[in-house]
This record gives structure tokens, sequence and C-alpha cells, in this order.
């Protein structure tokens, strides 16, 4: 997928640069026929052609989006120890025995499911990915009749994040910042420098060492991810309304003495999880101004910030 993602890249690049074309999904489409009878690409005729197409129309979304001005330019995947993965249509897929059988094999995948794929659903797409850890992950995008909207309780709550507790509630609760990075940070330094010590190139010893700082990562990240999706699920179930604060996460990272923290905090998970997850329960996300004073008192009440964050939401009910 890498392979032709690039190539694809590279001539639709070449081409604008060249002749000022605009070369679209049908002509990368008919090139990717053609680096298939090449002596040098001959190897890509022993995959399905459905993740190679799959590559060629994400492309193609990534450039309309950059044509609109909501996306930068896209880039080449430059290193082959990148997260892989690969997508998989209907057409080159179907369950047996309730495992994923892919296109080209044999046999299903023996996968360990994390839960129970809902009855009666079918899914649209398959997408097998291995991370920089080395672990393996097989993703179904199917729409789950479990996830309706909530019956409304009118219960409003503001959110401010900070980093000594990770979130402020209106209602007076402070939720402790875990500080997942920093459990961990000795094991990653220690592991940091023994990849260092190793000679570079594509070494087995280097390797080994590699995926072991990759492990570390993948621990604190799995942390993070686990705590925001209880976090945010729990917020969303127990709220109508809930008010956070629109904060510039990039410009909080260029200062090298809170960089760590913030990155730790993931403030821009957290919102996006509360956002998406609202739309799905039938809840409402209100974001307010970072200059919204929910962090200090208001000059002309003794209300806190956070108890004007509650009240905005309140006021912005229908």
């Amino acid at each position: 997928m890498r392979k032709v993602d690039n190539l694809a890249l590279e001539a639709r690049t070449e081409a604008w640069r060249s002749r000022r074309e605009r070369v679209g999904y049908n002509a990368t489409s008919a090139m990717l026929t053609a680096w298939k009878k090449a002596e040098d690409l001959a190897y890509l005729n022993e995959v399905s052609s459905v993740p190679l197409q799959q590559a060629l129309r994400h492309l193609q979304t990534a450039f309309t989006n950059f044509f609109a001005k909501q996306a930068k330019y896209p880039r080449f995947t430059a290193k082959k120890k990148s997260r892989k993965s690969a997508e998989y249509t209907t057409s080159a897929f179907r369950l047996r025995d309730g495992k994923p059988m892919l296109a080209r094999m044999t046999e299903p995948l023996d996968v360990v499911w994390a839960r129970p794929l809902p009855e009666s659903v079918k899914p649209s797409t398959v997408t097998v990915s291995q991370d920089m850890a080395g672990r393996w992950f097989v993703s179904l995008l199917c729409e789950d009749p479990d996830v309706q909207p909530l019956a409304e309780n009118g219960a409003a709550v503001g959110v401010d994040a900070g980093l000594e507790h990770l979130l402020t509630l209106s209602t007076g609760e402070k939720i402790t910042n875990p500080r997942h990075e920093r459990r961990d940070r000795k094991r990653l330094a220690r592991a940091a420098r023994q990849l260092s010590r190793k000679a570079t190139g594509d070494g087995s010893n280097r390797a080994k060492a590699r995926r072991k700082v990759a492990r570390i990562h993948a621990r604190i990240a799995d942390r993070r991810r686990d705590g925001l999706h209880k976090l945010t699920t729990r917020l969303v179930r127990e709220n109508q309304t809930i008010v956070i604060e629109d904060l510039t996460v990039r410009n909080l990272l260029k200062n090298h003495r809170l960089a760590r923290a913030v990155s730790d905090a993931a403030w821009s998970r957290f919102r996006s999880m509360l956002e998406y997850k609202a739309a799905w329960y039938g809840r409402e996300v209100i974001v307010v101004d970072r200059w919204f004073p929910s962090s200090k008192p208001q000059r002309d009440s003794s209300r806190s910030g956070l108890s004007a964050l509650k009240q905005e939401a309140s006021r912005r009910e229908p």
C-alpha cells in the first residue's frame, strides 16, 4: 500500500509541476495496471487489488481536502517501519465461522474479538494493520444498532481542562491527571538509551530494541485511550449539555516546559471523543472561546468561572 501510495503521489505531483495537470483517481487507477506489468513491481500482483485501489481512493480524498484548503499537501510515506495497513471493501472479504476471510487467503484470520460483533450486522470494510510494536489489529466498520440517542435529562456541566487536575467540573468534582507518560518515563528512557547504542541499519538487535521502545509507547497510549474512553462515556451519559473551552493545543505544545505534560493530557483526543459520542447519543457539546474565564472568579459575581460555564450551557439549551 505504501509503495502504490507513493508512486501515485509522485505521478500527481510531477504532472502538476511540469504540465499544471490535475491527475485524478481514474488516471492513477490506470497507472496501477501499468505498474503491475513492470518487472520491478511484479510483486504487486501477489496481493488483492482492492487494498491498492483503496490507497488510491484515500489519496484522492487527501487531494480533495487539500484543494478545499482543509488539509495540507499529501506527504510521502518514507519509512517502511511506520504503521502498516490494508483496507478491504465488501467485495474482498467475507465472514467464515464468525471470522473475517480476506481475498487471496485460504483460511480466515485467527482473531481474538475485543467485543462481539452485533448480530445481523454486515461490515462494510475490514482494515488490517500492524503498529510499531509489532501488534496486528483487525478493524471492522459497521453500523451498531445498539447506539441510540439517550433519554434527555436536562443536566448541564462545564469542563475545564488542566494539568494539576486533568479535568475540573462545574459540579466541583476534580478528575485526577493520571500522567501515564510519567509512570513509564524511566523505562522509556532506559529503552531509548539501549536503542541509541545499537548500530544503525536493519540489524536484528536494533530491530528488537526499536520494538521494545515501541511497546512502551503503545502501553502508554493504550492506558491513556482507555481512560479517556471511560471518562468521556461517563460525561455523555450523565449530561445533556457539556461546555468545554476551545484550547489551542498546538500553541501550548510550543512551550517546551509544558509540551510533554500537555501531550500526555491528550486534550485534543478528549474533545474528539466527547464530540463524536455526543453525536451518537443525542447530546450537545458547546465549545466556548479560549478567553472565557473558566479558571478564575468572575469580577461581577462570586461564582467561579466553571459555574459560569455551566450557566452558559443552561442559557444555550433550547
